[in-house]
């Protein structure tokens, strides 16, 4: 079970180690249920009468789901390694949200759900403008009740994106919301889908026009490329306009994934291929890290075949893998890794140190660096890492313990994760990154005592914001002249390395997530 959960933590957060992926303020939600059905025992007779053979599995999952992510309750992505079981848990969310069961999930349902429950997420605010624009009155659509909403939501994505057959489309869509709620929204349903395939067909689907000031063009790329107006504006400031429209089509691309043979466990990159190409998985070898392999489809397959359970591997960003090149961990050093869970980098650079030195793993979570530890058993690192469950400022100001290299990897707005995160760019708001930037500020002043002279402390992140990344290493050296910017030339390739010698991920350029890391040296 613990390897289940690991996997769980790592696709849905190590992958990208963001900060909270909710506003960082607390919010009171009203205490809605999705669940519909009532309490008590069930007799045989009313299960059998709850499964609804007609209404499309794929579909009926993909709704609740796109349901529970919106409210909070669930990962955008479905990997984990039980396959056709997790079809089991996502069916009986249906039951409990819908009242009744289809069909069983099988291996293609399973990817479809994915697909669609991705996509569907990438693309809500273009697919809510086009829902908009066909309800012809907008007290309609901001009425709308969650499930009918999501539903037109399916049905849209899948006509629009996928070029799916409008008419499987239509009926299949109407049916889920016949049995799901009621005739009448089954009927508005097939009224809303039908203009939409009529507008397709004849090429005439309602967009807004990219014309006015700064502010209204950046209004209508937010609806076209569906991102937050905020991030439109501040990359388009940042970037241009060109490079922020490749960005966001970069973002709203189906990901790929990289896996990095686990050398802990004595496999090695050559291993990884021999056993994709018996899985018949397309992959390619990574340009700039021996032991990585990416694939574009094909990842549920490696999952299902037990690869990630065995400990033979690790789903990890090639970006991820250059930010641990950048700290360079040798056989005998002395390690912390600052804010380590879920732990990634920490497995990685365990790896590299061969059973000999030492590795601090410290993180405020405890059940998420209780799963490191057990991550690290099953990939047979665990004789170098210790655990420390603490948050940095506090354990920083009370330890003397002190490092040859420290690796703070903060928690960040995510921006540069946006392709495999795809709810991300829907709970992040602009006012978050000023209260990231104070973290960031207060865990590199912490990290640093951890530091001994001469030693390294390398800061990074998984965002592609100049004021979470280069300002920040800024103003941190500011208040310690103590500490001077050591180049990475020397440990990533030439085209990562920026003029002042950081570290530096495009997603667009490089075909991987976005990531910063500056490595810094204690002179005294």
């Amino acid at each position: 079970m613990a390897q289940v959960l690991s996997l769980h933590v790592f696709f849905s957060a190590e992958i990208h180690k963001v900060g909270p992926s909710k506003p960082l303020k607390r919010v009171h939600k009203p205490k809605t249920s999705l669940s519909t059905r009532r309490k008590g025992p069930q007799s045989p007779l009313r299960k059998i009468q709850k499964l609804n053979l007609q209404v499309s599995p794929h579909r009926a999952v993909s709704a609740v789901r796109l349901m529970r992510i919106e409210m909070g309750g669930a990962f955008a992505d479905l990997l984990n390694d039980k396959g056709k079981g997790s079809g089991d848990n996502e069916m009986g969310y249906v039951e409990r949200t819908l009242g009744f069961r289809t069909k069983d999930l099988d291996d293609r349902d399973l990817r479809l759900v994915t697909d669609i429950v991705g996509g569907t997420i990438r693309w809500r605010r273009y697919l809510d403008y086009l829902i908009g624009s066909l309800c012809h009155d907008e007290k309609v659509f901001r009425s709308m009740e969650p499930l009918l909403l999501q539903i037109l939501r399916i049905g849209f994505y899948e006509i629009v994106k996928l070029d799916m057959p409008s008419y499987a489309v239509v009926d299949e869509n109407v049916r889920l919301a016949k049995v799901s709620l009621r005739p009448g929204a089954g009927n508005m349903v097939n009224g809303i889908l039908r203009k939409l395939v009529l507008l397709k067909e004849s090429n005439s689907l309602p967009l807004p026009k990219l014309e006015g000031d700064d502010r209204a063009q950046a209004r209508t790329l937010a609806t076209l490329y569906s991102h937050p107006v905020w991030m439109v504006r501040r990359w388009t400031k940042h970037l241009g306009q060109e490079k922020a429209i490749k960005l966001m089509m970069w973002n709203n691309d189906d990901p790929s994934f990289s896996l990095r043979a686990n050398s802990g466990k004595g496999v090695t990159r050559a291993d990884l291929v021999m056993q994709f190409n018996m899985l018949k998985v397309p992959h390619e070898l990574s340009l700039h890290l021996d032991h990585f392999v990416r694939v574009k489809t094909g990842l549920q397959t490696v999952i299902q075949a037990g690869l990630l359970k065995q400990g033979l591997c690790a789903v990890q960003d090639e970006s991820a893998g250059l930010i641990v090149s950048v700290v360079n961990p040798q056989p005998g050093d002395s390690i912390i890794d600052c804010c380590a869970a879920p732990g990634g980098k920490t497995l990685y650079m365990a790896s590299q140190m061969h059973g000999q030195g030492m590795l601090y793993a410290i993180d405020i979570n405890k059940g998420r660096l209780r799963i490191l530890k057990e991550t690290a058993e099953l990939h047979q690192v665990d004789g170098v890492i210790t655990t420390i469950p603490s948050d940095l400022r506090t354990f920083a100001e009370s330890c003397r313990l002190k490092s040859d290299k420290v690796l703070l990897d903060a928690p960040c707005s995510g921006l540069g994760v946006l392709s495999k995160r795809a709810d991300l760019r829907w709970n992040r708001r602009l006012e978050d990154l000023e209260e990231l930037k104070k973290l960031q500020e207060e865990l590199l002043d912490a990290a640093s005592i951890l530091v001994k002279p001469g030693g390294v402390l390398v800061y990074s992140t998984c965002s592609i914001d100049p004021e979470e990344n280069e300002e920040r290493v800024d103003a941190f050296l500011l208040r310690h002249p103590e500490f001077c910017i050591d180049p990475v030339d020397r440990y990533v390739p030439p085209d990562f390395v920026t003029k002042r010698g950081f570290y530096s991920s495009d997603p667009v350029k490089h075909s991987m997530d976005g990531a910063f890391a500056a490595r810094l040296i204690r002179t005294l």
